[in-house]
């Protein structure tokens, strides 16, 4: 029952993630700790390892259009890996509650900025 819980989040997550083009980690971080119970730690895992399909396809889809910018995916993605093994480290030495205050925190953040951004688009 669980598997299928789990195909269900997926499949949730890929039609959020082609519809508005937020990274599976969004999404996933949060089901996986509120619906499956996952500790913070094991579900930034966990999402980590199931956005790599995710980021595949959805860079062959936009590849095929022509809207990645590869030196630009290139210079981001290292910096993104030499700080995320520090993000990493820090993630081991945190306690739980403070890994959870701070998704929370960031989704906010990206949450707020949308909507600005959103009402500035409409004229509001």
């Amino acid at each position: 029952m669980e598997l299928v819980l789990v195909a269900a989040l997926g499949i949730v997550a890929g039609v959020i993630a082609g519809l508005f083009g937020v990274g599976g980690g969004t999404v996933f971080v949060p089901t996986l700790t509120l619906i499956l119970g996952l500790a913070e730690i094991d579900a930034v895992g966990t999402s980590l390892a199931a956005i790599i399909p995710l980021a595949a396809w959805g860079t062959w889809q936009q590849r095929r259009r022509g809207d990645v910018r590869f030196r630009d995916a290139a210079v981001m993605g290292a910096a993104a890996v030499a700080t995320g093994v520090l993000g990493a480290g820090l993630a081991d030495r945190l306690p739980e509650e403070a890994l959870r205050y701070g998704l929370a925190a960031v989704i906010a953040g990206i949450a707020v900025r949308l909507a600005l951004v959103a009402r500035r688009t409409a004229g509001g």
